[in-house]
């Protein structure tokens, strides 16, 4: 229908535009990651595997790697155990309030991400809402400091935020099930729980797959939450990135850094992927 100039003009701008706005910066990245810094501060370009030789003798680039997982994996448990029962409630009961609803759960990301950040920061403060409900029930005397400062608070503003991305593809999964699979199950006898065990939950798999995978991805990558309320037990390592390519002026350690959050992140993906197509419906 379409002659072969007209396909290529079409084709060729966002093939540019991603050539020149994520191919390159990418490039560029895998470049800075094998040169160096002078001690006057000017970048060498000399090739050498010196950044990633400091990764593997520095313990502490790893354990925050590891510990940076560590809390991106709980957001995405927390994450998938609040969307999921959400998306199966306005998928199957919320009748005609489920466009209300649905507005309702994804109004927090109209809300800037700052905004969300400082309103748990005001939450868990020593003086914040929380510290003072459980001072004026006498729950405590004092208050709480582990509240704020610490991961438990990373954990859960970031589980706050990234809800919604982990609830949007369970949702969507849910309401593209037939719902004649689930009436032929009530049929043949099924209860509840069975359909819900053998019909419903299996082919909203790849939703749930999607779900954890950019609730992951999107923890691991996060820097601001762990600034504002992690404290030095909740530094992640984003903050690193962050801080090499600021104040510290090191652009080489942190590129071969953000390059090895590339291939954990492209990994997952990659692996995801396959998964999703494994569990997928036609």
């Amino acid at each position: 229908m379409f002659s072969r100039a007209y396909k290529t003009l079409v084709t060729i701008p966002p093939l540019a535009w991603v050539a020149l706005f994520l191919l390159t910066p990418y490039a560029l990245m895998f470049c800075y990651s094998f040169w160096s810094v002078s001690s006057l501060q000017i970048i060498v370009h000399s090739w050498n595997l010196e950044n990633y030789r400091q990764l593997l003798q520095r313990p502490v680039y790893w354990e925050t790697l590891l510990r940076s997982m560590w809390i991106a994996a709980r957001v995405m448990m927390f994450s998938l155990l609040l969307g999921y029962p959400l998306a199966y409630f306005l998928s199957f009961y919320g009748g005609k309030r489920k466009d209300l609803l649905y507005q309702m759960v994804i109004i927090p990301l109209w809300v800037s991400y700052l905004v969300r950040a400082y309103a748990w920061k005001t939450i868990l403060g020593s003086d914040g809402v929380l510290n003072g409900l459980l001072q004026y029930t006498h729950l405590t005397r004092h208050p709480l400091e582990f509240f704020l400062y610490s991961p438990f608070a990373v954990v859960l503003t970031l589980t706050h935020i990234y809800t919604p991305f982990a609830f949007l593809p369970i949702y969507a999964a849910l309401e593209h099930i037939p719902r004649n699979l689930i009436e032929a199950s009530h049929d043949l006898g099924a209860t509840p729980a069975q359909t819900f065990g053998k019909v419903i939950f299996p082919l909203s798999i790849p939703g749930v797959l999607a779900g954890a995978t950019f609730a992951f991805v999107l923890s691991l990558g996060d820097f601001l939450a762990p600034l504002l309320l992690g404290g030095p037990s909740g530094i992640m390592i984003s903050n690193i990135v962050v801080s090499l390519f600021g104040a510290a002026y090191n652009w080489p350690l942190g590129a071969a850094i953000s390059l090895c959050m590339l291939l954990v992140v492209v990994s997952l993906l990659f692996f995801s992927e396959r998964l999703e197509k494994k569990w997928s419906f036609s």
